[in-house]
């Protein structure tokens, strides 16, 4: 269920197409859809699922903060984020974006600030588990692995 924000953790699939059909504004010149899919391998490392753990309450609000951020600095119509807990499996959707504004910049850039702030602040972490049997915790955010500093994330240089 989609709470006043927008904002949704589902244990279970997420409903892509029903997102998407309550996605539609008369004001929007344009529907920007995310979609977030579990691969088949990392960092060279065949992986059998993703399991996602989150601070229920808290990921709800921060996640909600960020929608509502967007749709002011965008003049969004609409902006939804739903997120996956639990085990997802390879091929699946871990976390879905649509953003609906007048023009497409808008709602390709809101989409883009979304989900890179829902990825490094909402407390929701992710385990890998591998083909191996190995597994790795960590959390919605492996951009240290491309920066080389924990402090530092992708985004934040696409200004």
């Amino acid at each position: 269920m989609v709470d006043k924000g927008g904002a949704v953790l589902s244990a279970g699939p997420i409903d892509m197409s029903g997102l998407l059909a309550g996605a539609h504004h008369p004001g929007a010149g344009a529907v920007v859809l995310f979609s977030g899919e579990v691969r088949d391998s990392n960092r060279g490392k065949a992986v059998a699922f993703l399991e996602y753990e989150a601070y229920g309450l808290m990921a709800q609000k921060v996640i909600a903060e960020i929608l509502v951020t967007a749709r002011e600095k965008w003049s969004l119509h609409i902006a939804v984020a739903q997120h996956r807990t639990g085990k997802v499996a390879v091929g699946d959707t871990a976390v879905v974006v649509i953003t609906a504004s007048a023009h497409r910049s808008e709602a390709y850039a809101a989409n883009r600030y979304i989900i890179d702030r829902i990825k490094h602040e909402a407390p929701i972490w992710k385990c890998e588990h591998y083909a191996d049997g190995t597994q790795e915790w960590g959390n919605n955010c492996n951009c240290h692995s491309v920066t080389g500093d924990p402090s530092r994330h992708i985004y934040e240089s696409h200004g």
